[in-house]
């Protein structure tokens, strides 16, 4: 073969792994969006279920309690899954799980049922965003990553934003087995496509599982969620249960840690914290814990005061999101493409801000006889204040690692995201719940204290949001994200 012909052929030969590459991440993204969907879903029909199941609140709310714990004890183990295990076979069996716990859902005859087929769901969802991150991160060159993980960053942020307006719309007309039926045939397609396109894309090594770490994982992370999610049922009396509950999980998962400090020394780590030697990393993992906080908790007070304080019906309320959620998938593409030229200081700053205006706004403005439009103004300033902040708070966080830390960064981040989450969630409902009680005892009519509480949630939001404008000036570009080794920086 003559120099040439050897040139045409390894051009040939990159440009169709390039392509192949980039059909791996399409499902995996398409699949991404389609589990992190069907998660928040679930929040506007806990009435339905109510009166169709015959159940009361509490056990309502474990159909999101359990899908959050399952989440909190798989995650932090799909760092040693995605080191061990190819990720093809990995996609197909956590694809097939969701799809079984789906259909499960849909055909469920109770409760008990349903409450297994979550828990099945979560178990799919888990595995799916950290093998994503993981992938296309390692697949995509530096000069391209932003561009990418813009599209990650659709994902995280629009699928929650969409799921009320999507639930909103078909309980309006439909029973709540449609939420299911309706995510179900396109999670069979995705599937069927993945099994049929879907390659390997890393090279398995053998790990050793370390079964106390994967005890003190579980323990610890699923303690602090169950506890974090029992603050906001217990705000309107004795919340010792909850505070102690959060108090033991804290401990187990310190525990942990220590225990993954003495394992990495052998690379035996489950979760290997040697992520956070990279002052990026570090930075970007407490930003992380503000957005998760401020979005989830937006979400869940939103819908709560367009129904309860402004009396708007299911429908209306997830119509008026629906905008926020389209502006964050516009912006996904345009601001990855900018990560890849101004590095991640020049999005984040404006993007922590306007977040803070947001809720700021929220807490000041909003009442009992505010404008729908101006709800929606500060939900769309929210929006794309988020779509600024995700996309270069990924790419700049696991870009920062040397490669063989990758699988544990999605890991980390993914559990991070949960927990904060759950976090948020809690201490937003808590404190609405609270104000609200205090209110009512004071003699203020139940919209008014409704209005109350919830701006005084959004308050306390808006003080944790500012906090990430300091930590947005922190984070700059990776000089390299390829090198061996990245050192604290």
């Amino acid at each position: 073969m003559t120099d040439a012909a050897a040139r045409t052929a390894v051009s040939t030969d990159t440009e169709s792994t390039t392509a192949r590459d980039n059909l791996v991440i399409r499902v995996l993204i398409i699949s991404a969006f389609t589990v992190i969907l069907n998660e928040t879903i679930m929040g506007v029909a806990i009435p339905h279920l109510m009166t169709d199941l015959g159940i009361t609140a509490i056990d309502a709310q474990w159909l999101t309690t359990a899908f959050l714990l399952t989440m909190a004890v798989v995650i932090p183990i799909t760092g040693f899954l995605l080191q061990r295990f190819p990720t093809r076979p990995l996609y197909i069996i956590a694809m097939s799980v969701f799809v079984a716990g789906t259909a499960m859902a849909a055909i469920a005859p109770g409760f008990e049922v349903l409450l297994l087929a979550r828990i099945v769901q979560a178990c799919g969802t888990a595995v799916m965003l950290p093998l994503l991150m993981t992938t296309v991160i390692s697949l995509v060159p530096e000069k391209e990553r932003g561009k990418r993980m813009g599209t990650i960053g659709m994902v995280i942020s629009v699928a929650p934003a969409i799921g009320p307006t999507i639930s909103g719309l078909i309980l309006a007309f439909l029973s709540w087995r449609f939420l299911y039926v309706a995510v179900l045939p396109v999670a069979i397609t995705v599937l069927v496509f993945g099994i049929m396109s879907m390659r390997s894309t890393n090279e398995p090594k053998k790990t050793p599982l370390d079964g106390f770490s994967v005890l003190l994982s579980a323990v610890g992370f699923g303690t602090l969620v169950y506890g974090l999610s029992l603050i906001g049922e217990s705000a309107e009396g004795n919340i010792a249960v909850a505070i102690s509950y959060c108090a033991v999980g804290a401990g187990v998962i310190g525990l942990f840690v220590w225990r993954q400090i003495a394992l990495q020394r052998q690379d035996r780590a489950l979760l290997d914290l040697r992520t956070f030697a990279s002052r990026t990393f570090a930075v970007s993992t407490a930003m992380f814990v503000v957005c998760m906080m401020s979005l989830f908790g937006t979400i869940i007070l939103l819908p709560l005061y367009t129904q309860g304080v402004l009396g708007m019906t299911v429908l209306q309320a997830g119509l008026l999101l629906l905008p926020g959620g389209l502006t964050m998938g516009l912006l996904a593409t345009p601001v990855g493409r900018a990560y890849d030229k101004i590095g991640p200081r020049a999005l984040l700053i404006p993007g922590t801000v306007l977040v803070s205006i947001a809720l700021w706004s929220a807490a000041l403005i909003l009442g009992e006889t505010t404008a729908w439009w101006v709800v929606l103004a500060i939900h769309i300033t929210m929006s794309v204040g988020l779509a600024l902040i995700f996309t270069p708070l990924f790419t700049a966080s696991l870009g920062s690692l040397p490669r063989h830390l990758y699988s544990h960064g999605s890991a980390i981040v993914s559990t991070i995201q949960q927990v904060a989450a759950a976090a948020g969630t809690a201490l937003f409902v808590a404190s609405m719940t609270a104000v609200m009680v205090s209110q009512e005892a004071a003699g203020a009519s139940e919209t008014a204290a409704h209005a109350e509480g919830i701006t005084t949630a959004f308050l306390i939001g808006a003080i944790i949001a500012t906090c990430g404008i300091g930590l947005a000036t922190l984070i700059r570009k990776p000089e390299s994200a390829d090198g061996p080794a990245v050192a604290a920086h």
